[in-house]
């Protein structure tokens, strides 16, 4: 197997190392045809590091973690037909938008995959899990235009179909050449498996998850609708977002593709939005609360107020971390709505919904209102960006724990402070509802 280091910028020689290791740690390919590509911007620290020397401070080269996992993908090139089942699972992209690629994912695994799309059940789960899973699946690629939902011919069918499917499903990909894959020297690149333009498809005998499908047939039923709905009838949020992603709800003229990151963030936006406007109408608590949750090396404190509902979600990033590679100081983004939410995309991205959403299923479960600030620590050993369902995940784990309560909000905040290495007085000065519960006074406090 012949490989190649790309860039859109100069490469410098010494990207070498990763492609001289590629080819003694892989079986080489007897056509010769190149099929993993690893690509470098020329003033990348991992040309000088070569996955040795911890440069970025990371406690793991992300790019050899990667690297080990791209090669166990290698026996997944090896011809244009894939058979396998999978998980059910689709993707839609964003590059080129509203002409965009479309297509499913399958590994070549004849055993039951559907834990390999299933962010629900990974939770407690390593880095090098989830990369195994993602490197696994196989992507076809077609190229449709988001709005011919209608008329997007045989190959889009059958993607659609899948997302309605309810456990993972035998299929046979036949793609138009061999599969290939990129290796990223880059940090905010999930990882990926192989793919390639997809020529036919097929999908074997298949059972629909059966409230999906009715949304589905019903083309009077508005997307919104059909999210909150299925959501209320106890469907996963990631089934929902797969279905949301093909088109397969909304009025039938309207219907159309949505890229799969977009839908992500779209259905919990969605359902969060539901859940918010049931939690303002319960009374507030009665007591200053924290709850806890620390995964691959993010360390979550959720701290609820006795106050109306008004929500702020902060994420502090090391140096070497996946959104402050270069950094010589920590970072924390933030972005916060009031009681009555907010009209504007949330800086932060997909996270900020995401952690809205597991906050407000606890607050309706209990019938009860409060002012919730999520705080993050993410830490070097947060290697590389596996997706938002790590924060749902994560904040849902801690609303299952049962919260240290407080009289005051100060010793709620000295609490916290135990658990962080950054200083409090560093996120009070971010944070505008902490600020704003510090140092101004309500008119009920002239009266108390």
């Amino acid at each position: 197997m012949v490989f190649s280091v790309k860039s859109s910028q100069n490469v410098r020689p010494t990207d070498d190392w990763l492609k001289s290791l590629l080819k003694h740690t892989s079986e080489a390919d007897d056509d010769g045809n190149g099929q993993i590509i690893a690509r470098a911007s020329s003033n990348s620290l991992c040309v000088i590091c070569k996955g040795a020397r911890s440069l970025c401070g990371k406690t793991r080269c992300p790019i050899m973690v990667k690297m080990h996992y791209f090669n166990k993908s290698i026996p997944l090139m090896a011809n244009q037909d894939i058979s396998g089942m999978s998980p059910p699972s689709v993707f839609i992209g964003r590059i080129g938008y509203p002409n965009v690629y479309a297509g499913p994912l399958v590994p070549p695994v004849s055993e039951d995959t559907s834990i390999y799309d299933l962010p629900e059940q990974w939770f407690g789960k390593s880095i090098d899990e989830i990369v195994g899973f993602r490197s696994m699946l196989v992507r076809g690629k077609h190229r449709v235009n988001v709005t011919n939902v209608l008329a997007a011919g045989k190959i889009l069918e059958a993607t659609r179909e899948l997302a309605l499917v309810d456990n993972s499903v035998n299929m046979e990909l036949n793609l138009t050449k061999k599969p290939s894959g990129s290796l990223f020297l880059d940090d905010d690149v999930q990882p990926f498996g192989p793919s390639a333009p997809i020529r036919d498809m097929h999908i074997g005998n298949a059972r629909y998850e059966q409230h999906i499908e009715k949304a589905f047939y019903d083309t009077d039923l508005k997307s919104t609708n059909a999210v909150l709905e299925l959501y209320n009838q106890g469907v996963i949020v990631t089934k929902i977002q797969k279905a949301f992603s093909v088109g397969a709800f909304g009025v039938e003229k309207n219907r159309r593709l949505v890229p799969t990151r977009w839908s992500i963030t779209a259905v919990d936006d969605i359902i969060s939005k539901s859940l918010r406007e049931q939690v303002k109408t319960y009374p507030e608590i009665n007591e200053y609360r924290v709850y806890e949750s620390v995964y691959l090396d993010n360390v979550f404190e959720i701290l609820m107020l006795p106050r109306q509902y008004s929500y702020e979600s902060m994420e502090a990033w090391y140096p070497g971390t996946v959104w402050n590679p270069a950094g010589k100081n920590v970072v924390i983004f933030s972005d916060w709505e009031g009681n009555n939410g907010r009209t504007t995309y949330a800086s932060i991205g997909g996270c900020y919904y995401s952690a809205r959403l597991a906050t407000c299923e606890l607050l309706v479960k209990e019938q009860r209102q409060a002012t919730v600030i999520v705080l993050r620590e993410a830490r070097p050993g947060y290697i590389m960006p596996i997706g938002v369902w790590q924060v749902r995940e994560n904040v849902r784990n801690a609303m299952k724990q049962k919260p240290f309560q407080f009289k005051t909000l100060p010793e709620a905040l000295q609490h916290i402070s135990t658990r962080f290495e950054i200083p409090l007085g560093r996120w009070i000065r971010q944070s505008e509802l902490l600020k704003q519960v510090l140092y101004q006074k309500k008119m009920s406090d002239f009266f108390n």
